[in-house]
């Protein structure tokens, strides 16, 4: 009878987990590593000294297998299989999440000045090369077609008069009817806006935006549209049936 030799793979790809931390890394570690040279390598995952780790081997569906306490022994010593846990134990007193806490990370912080000064940042490296808001041309382009875009914004704007009926036609979007309320600018967003009471409520507010008031309706009611989508025109307001007798 002829003899079935098995030769499992000299790595294996396992989850690492620990008690200070609430995240779980992948790794795929060496079968020939001591658990000391492993320990060695977790500092960097879990941020806990090796010498003050304790390991536990979990399955695949999280079953406890067995303590991994022999330093000196290879990780392919133990049955440990793909997609296992390794668990490590801190033993040092540091406190569950304190390494996640980036509230107590000291940050590295520079003046303006400083900065300025500095050949290998990032605002050097945009400058030299003329990149962004460094490249004049560029920047004096957009700037004008910003320019161009909120002059055509006020001129269709200046045709559109208060108390005026409309309608609201956006691409990809029901039409919808209400009243003019409110021309020009506001303060939550740039350029010309077109306030309106709509005839239904389909709006997102009763012309009040983050604690300004344009105008007044009820709430739902009101909506702020670019003066593109506005059509003026006479457009009555619709009979719905909301008040017949039932």
């Amino acid at each position: 009878m002829s003899s079935v030799i098995v030769r499992s793979s000299p790595v294996v790809t396992v989850l690492i987990s620990s008690s200070l931390n609430t995240f779980t890394a992948e790794k795929r570690l060496d079968r020939g590593l001591t658990l000391a040279e492993l320990k060695c390598k977790l500092e960097l995952v879990v941020g806990s000294p090796a010498s003050c780790m304790d390991l536990q081997l979990f399955s695949v569906d999280n079953t406890f297998i067995q303590n991994l306490d022999q330093d000196d022994a290879l990780l392919g010593s133990y049955p440990v299989d793909d997609r296992c846990r390794i668990h490590v134990i801190d033993k040092s007193g540091t406190k569950a999440g304190e390494y996640e806490d980036l509230s107590r990370v000291e940050k590295y912080e520079i003046s303006p000045e400083s900065y300025e000064k500095r050949s290998d940042s990032v605002r050097s490296f945009l400058k030299k090369n003329k990149f962004g808001k460094f490249n004049e041309e560029e920047s004096a382009q957009k700037a004008a077609e910003q320019q161009r875009k909120l002059e055509e914004e006020r001129l269709t704007a200046e045709t559109i008069a208060l108390e005026s009926r409309c309608e609201v036609r956006v691409a990809g979007q029901p039409t919808k009817r209400g009243t003019v309320m409110y021309v020009g600018l506001t303060d939550f967003k740039p350029g010309y806006w077109v306030g309106i009471k709509y005839d239904e409520p389909l709006g997102k507010h009763d012309g009040s935006v983050e604690g300004k008031r344009y105008f007044t309706c009820s709430p739902k009611y009101g909506a702020f549209v670019k003066p593109q989508f506005v059509v003026v025109g006479d457009f009555p307001e619709e009979d719905y049936g909301l008040d017949d007798e039932m």
